[in-house]
């Protein structure tokens, strides 16, 4: 519809110059059709792409998907023609994510066994690698800026960028905001976040707007912070000449993201809708339920514990074949 609207826009704007012959006349023509011929080879194919985006709803018959009135994303798109599926954590640390425990080698020999599984549940969709790593992790103590935030030395990022080249594999960096902005966090990684295969990860778990410690309680963002972050990613997108960046939202509580509604789509920026809680299978089947299918933004994903979902009985962990069960289903999927 935006796309749409915008020829609508083109056609108008011609319409209204002056014109004094009907050479002017057909040349206003010719360029009319010139811009949207412009304009179609810098999207996606159409056909094509709701076709995925129609398939991955799964059937759902709620009228809540697929998300209306959404933009073509520009060429280059990941989403929905590939499902990514992506390692998480620091390199700092063991106890954050499957990335920090192992070393980089049999860290992709355990990948290559969870890739086989998703091609063997959705042989349609080709699976793209990604390392998702915290590149600002929250702290329980205030830091010299009074923010909470442990932001990465460059060297480390730079680590985790190498260990993605092993692989082809495209990089997430992820944002715990804590007690900063993400106008102040996210331009410093703006390095980072112009190459192509880099994109970003919002955390609202972790974002402490009214001033409590980080870990303490459940944090929260509203539709202005996605709406920061994903404007920002658009404008590299645009001056870089970039494919479409992929922006992550983590949530598993209602009241993390607030005023959904309000959420903007762009050709250039694809979100995630991030079902990151863990627990038991039926548990994490209703925080899906709930908090992401019922609060539909464009695309989901959904994160899986390697440890943590094991923690209570019946003790097993939802397979590749059990998510593509899920309405919609989740075309992000993260192993902690």
């Amino acid at each position: 519809m935006k796309k749409i609207a915008f020829y609508l826009f083109v056609i108008s704007l011609a319409a209204c110059q002056p014109k004094t012959g009907s050479e002017k006349h057909a040349k206003g023509e010719k360029d009319t059709e010139e811009t949207e011929e412009i304009i179609q080879s810098a999207t996606v194919d159409s056909a094509q792409y709701f076709s995925k985006v129609n398939e991955i709803i799964n059937g759902d018959t709620t009228g809540l998907w697929p998300v209306k009135n959404q933009p073509l994303p520009l060429n280059g798109a990941i989403l929905p023609f590939k499902r990514i599926v992506a390692y998480y954590g620091n390199l700092y640390s063991k106890k954050m994510g499957i990335l920090g425990e192992y070393a980089p080698d049999e860290l992709w020999r355990r990948f290559d066994v969870e890739k086989a599984a998703w091609e063997k549940a959705d042989p349609k969709t080709p699976v793209q690698p990604a390392i998702h790593y915290i590149a600002v992790v929250a702290q329980g103590i205030p830091m010299s800026d009074n923010t909470y935030c442990k932001r990465m030395p460059e060297e480390q990022i730079d680590s985790a960028l190498k260990i993605a080249a092993m692989r082809d594999a495209i990089v997430f960096l992820d944002i715990q905001v804590c007690q900063s902005t993400y106008q102040n966090e996210v331009p410093r990684l703006e390095k980072y976040l112009k190459m192509p295969h880099v994109h970003l990860g919002i955390d609202p778990e972790f974002s402490m707007k009214d001033g409590s410690i980080p870990g303490k309680k459940i944090g929260s963002i509203d539709a202005e912070d996605v709406n920061y972050c994903s404007d920002y990613l658009a404008k590299l997108v645009k001056d870089n000449n970039l494919p479409p960046k992929v922006l992550v939202v983590h949530r598993f509580t209602q009241g993390m993201v607030k005023n959904h509604k309000n959420i903007k789509l762009k050709p250039e920026v694809q979100i995630v809708m991030h079902m990151d809680g863990w627990g038991e299978p039926v548990l994490k089947r209703s925080t899906y339920k709930l908090y992401i299918h019922k609060e539909p933004v464009q695309f989901t994903g959904f994160k899986l514990f390697y440890k943590n979902d094991l923690k209570k009985s019946p003790n097993v962990m939802l397979t590749a074949e059990d998510l593509m069960k899920l309405k919609p289903q989740p075309i992000y999927i993260q192993y902690q």
